[in-house]
C-alpha cells in the first residue's frame, strides 16, 4: 500500500513544483496547486477506503505519516494563498498585516504543542486514540 502512496506523493511535488516554477501571476498558481491538493487527498482517501487496512498498526501509519504529507501541503499552500489574498498595499500596512498572520500562527502552534510534542517525538503511546 506504502508504494501507490509514494507514486501519487511524486506525481503530486513534480506538479506542484512545476506550476509554481512557471510563476507569472503569484495567486493563480496557487489555485491551481490547491485544487491538485484536493484531488490527490481525494483520490488518496477513496483508495484508502476501497483497499482498506490490513490491522491496525497500518491505519495508525495512514493516519500518522502519510495522510499528514499531503494534508499539510494543503494546509500551507492554502494558508500562502489566503494571506496573499488579503494582503494589503503599502510598506507599513503589509509588515503590520504579516506581523499579525505570525501572531495567529503562533497562537495556532502555541495551543496546540503537546500535540506537536507527540507528534515530533514519534511517541506511540496514545496512537490508537488519536489516529484510529
Amino acid at each position: 500500500m506504502t508504494g501507490y502512496y509514494k507514486k501519487v506523493f511524486n506525481e503530486l511535488e513534480e506538479q506542484i513544483n512545476e506550476l509554481l516554477f512557471e510563476q507569472d501571476n503569484l495567486l493563480a498558481p496557487y489555485e491551481k496547486v490547491i485544487e491538485i491538493l484536493l484531488e490527490k487527498t481525494a483520490k488518496l482517501k477513496d483508495y484508502a477506503l476501497k483497499a482498506g487496512f490490513k490491522n491496525q498498526q497500518e491505519e495508525i501509519h495512514f493516519f500518522k505519516q502519510i495522510n499528514p504529507k499531503f494534508i499539510v501541503k494543503l494546509i500551507y499552500y492554502n494558508a500562502v494563498y489566503k494571506i496573499e489574498t488579503k494582503k494589503p498595499q503599502g510598506a507599513k500596512a503589509v509588515k503590520k498585516y504579516l506581523n499579525e498572520e505570525l501572531n495567529k500562527l503562533k497562537r495556532y502552534f502555541d495551543n496546540n504543542l503537546e500535540f506537536y510534542k507527540y507528534y515530533g517525538t514519534n511517541n506511540t503511546f496514545i496512537d490508537n486514540k488519536l489516529f484510529v
